[in-house]
């Protein structure tokens, strides 16, 4: 009898255990025959009501998106595309500052593969996601795809998913399914509105490269041309649309190049890595130093020379080559900003760099098309000068600050902390004081002429470059900057990342102890787990495990409504050890530290993993935001609710914390 209500308490502890392990996405997986060699591997999630799922690219600094890892792909077979998505939903996360995007309910992704082994029997797709509600759960997912042979006419209906839970795989039926978007990864209008985006800034530089010393002279060249070759109106205004759409062929045919050369989905690729980023700073920093006068990026004299005598020919040949004559004699001005314009669109990866290019070459191509149709325009342009390369010079300046935003983001991917906000805010400080006092005519570089006065013109550009100097400088003590978010790094990716004289500054005039920092509230924080609680027996105070993540929606929310609480503050900062603990931290651990769980059979390979163990196991739970009030010995302080998680009620939270601390001095 004793042995049976053991067993019977076992179960229901494991039970109970199990009840509480969250798992709100369950997968199921099928393969989808295109070709003898071409399949569809399509994954179906089904989301629990009232949670909702990231998607592969919900931005950075925000919730984390889902990462798609492709298992054992190199000699077997090769990916077609990224991995596509149905429709998501998008709204502005005001915790974070970023869009999200989510799916709910429901969400299908496809990878299409082709096989290049034909003994590929099957194939392994991982996915690391987020799902959340009131709190958060780091999921991870490997799901099998049955990958029939070659011979076969037919597909089998059906594979396994093999989802991680703590005890043993859970094997789940097909779902029928349903049908796949064959959109873009993101969707149709958020693909639109980028690419529309893409276009006007490219269609702004066409306008930057006209009004520079290489190309603003040859509109009466060509206008010049056109009217001597042509023996009437009309004939003139025909060459003339041929000569422009035949300049903007030019740069589209370049953008063509550019995403066939890398691919449509590795420039996006390219775009997130460091060393990428790095050369393209360097690259950067090269048109930049051209624009500002140290040297001429010139194509070799006998291309222009030989396609200079096609041009002569005359005839509709004769224009392309004119239009290719100009492509390659302006290339000293216009290569600079095509460079970082392709740079730029690599960002956004799929047909982006070929926006770009029509972009720019249609405000390029558009002004040599309109006064060689209409010659009498000519009068109403101002005459070429100093100017043109002031407007050269300029350029120089903004694309010198933009390469440091590749530079900062190599350093944040790294976490290297050797370009923090300070130091990127110092540096773009210098650059636009100095563009100030340029445009004030105190400074001169190598091109420039002699100028005895400077325009009105120049001279409210000048306003507005110190004007927007002085408005950073703040920044540099904890300003938000919220004009330029986008690129400096983060308030939290700082020296100080609590700001200059705040309250936080009264902390830190004393040493912190070892292991510890100040968050951006002014509270004291530990995230080493071991000196963590070995300051609490120094002190002699309880510990406040803050077990969160990087990009978990409401561990932010709690800190920023619920922490900056005035009595929830002053017990965080006088009365506990706050020790955070991240399930989401990617950081690899030591070789010797990874291990598979001996509760949940799981693999331990990162720091985030470690942590999302130590939940379970102790805590039987796996979401964030959890509290847990301990003793300096571990133990729970809080008997009756042993742990909180995520409630907005400041109330509630305090008197949590005040009902374990009065334990705790018991």
């Amino acid at each position: 009898m004793k042995k049976l209500l053991f067993l019977l308490l076992a179960i229901l502890a494991f039970v109970n255990v199990n009840s509480q392990i969250k798992k709100p996405v369950k997968w199921t997986s099928k393969t989808e025959k295109i070709s003898d060699t071409e399949f569809n591997l399509v994954m179906n999630a089904t989301i629990e009501q009232g949670w909702h799922m990231y998607s592969q690219f919900t931005p950075e600094d925000g919730p984390l998106p889902m990462v798609v890892t492709v298992k054992d792909q190199k000699g077997n077979f090769e990916l077609v595309g990224k991995t596509k998505e149905s429709p998501y939903k998008k709204e502005f996360n005001k915790d974070f500052g970023v869009e999200e995007f989510y799916f709910e309910g429901k969400a299908t992704l496809t990878q299409r593969v082709k096989i290049t082994n034909p003994k590929t029997s099957k194939i392994v797709i991982n996915l690391d996601f987020q799902a959340c509600q009131n709190q958060c759960v780091n999921d991870n997912v490997d799901l099998t795809f049955v990958i029939p042979a070659v011979s076969e006419t037919e597909v089998p209906v059906a594979t396994l998913d093999t989802i991680k839970t703590d005890t043993a795989a859970v094997v789940q039926p097909e779902v029928k399914q349903e049908e796949v978007s064959e959109t873009n990864e993101q969707p149709k209008n958020e693909d639109e509105k980028g690419l529309w985006s893409i276009f006007f800034l490219a269609f702004i530089g066409g306008f930057a490269a006209l009004l520079t010393p290489c190309v603003f002279p040859m509109i009466p060249m060509t206008v010049s041309f056109f009217t001597k070759q042509s023996k009437t109106p009309a004939q003139g205004k025909r060459n003339a649309i041929i000569y422009g759409v035949a300049i903007i062929g030019i740069y589209v045919v370049l953008g063509l190049a550019v995403t066939a050369i890398f691919g449509a989905d590795a420039l996006n690729a390219l775009s997130t890595n460091v060393w990428f980023n790095v050369i393209f700073f360097v690259l950067l920093v090269f048109f930049a130093t051209s624009f500002l006068g140290a040297f001429e990026i010139m194509l070799p004299n006998s291309w222009a020379n030989k396609v200079d005598r096609q041009a002569d020919r005359g005839g509709i040949i004769g224009i392309l080559f004119m239009a290719l004559a100009l492509a390659i004699v302006s290339f000293s001005c216009t290569g600079p900003i095509v460079g970082t314009l392709l740079v730029e669109a690599a960002s956004s990866g799929g047909i982006a760099p070929i926006i770009g290019m029509l972009g720019f070459s249609s405000a390029l191509a558009l002004p040599f098309m309109l006064f060689a149709m209409f010659p009498g325009w000519m009068n109403t342009l101002p005459k070429s000068g100093g100017w043109l390369n002031t407007v050269k010079v300029s350029l120089g300046f903004l694309e010198l600050a933009l390469a440091f935003k590749f530079l900062s983001n190599a350093d944040l991917v790294l976490q290297l902390h050797w370009f923090e906000r300070e130091t990127f805010l110092a540096i773009w400080i210098a650059i636009f004081g100095t563009w100030g006092i340029y445009l004030l005519g105190k400074i001169t570089l190598p091109h420039d002429s002699p100028i005895t006065h400077i325009s009105v013109g120049r001279l409210m550009l000048a306003i507005l470059v110190i004007s927007f100097t002085f408005y950073m400088i703040p920044g540099l003590f904890g300003a938000p900057l919220k004009l330029i978010s986008a690129f400096p790094p983060p308030e939290e990716y700082s020296e100080s990342p609590n700001g200059v004289g705040g309250s936080a500054a009264v902390l830190t005039s004393e040493k912190l102890p070892d292991g510890a920092e100040l968050n951006k509230h002014g509270i004291l924080i530990f995230t080493d787990y071991e000196k963590g609680l070995a300051y609490a027996k120094t002190v002699n105070k309880p510990v406040l495990l803050d077990f969160t993540g990087h990009a978990c929606v409401n561990c932010r929310k709690m800190e920023n409504n619920v922490w900056t609480d005035e009595q929830v503050s002053q017990i965080l900062k006088n009365e506990v050890v706050l020790i955070s603990l991240f399930a989401d931290d990617k950081r690899e651990l030591p070789k010797s530290e990874q291990h598979i769980s001996p509760s949940t059979g799981a693999k331990i390979e990162t720091i985030g993993d470690k942590w999302t163990d130590f939940m379970i196991t102790k805590y039987k739970t796996n979401t964030q935001p959890l509290y847990v009030l301990v003793d300096v010995e571990g133990n729970n302080l809080n008997s009756i609710t042993p742990t909180t998680s995520y409630d907005p009620d400041a109330k509630l939270y305090e008197n949590w914390l005040k009902q374990g601390i009065a334990n705790f001095k018991r």
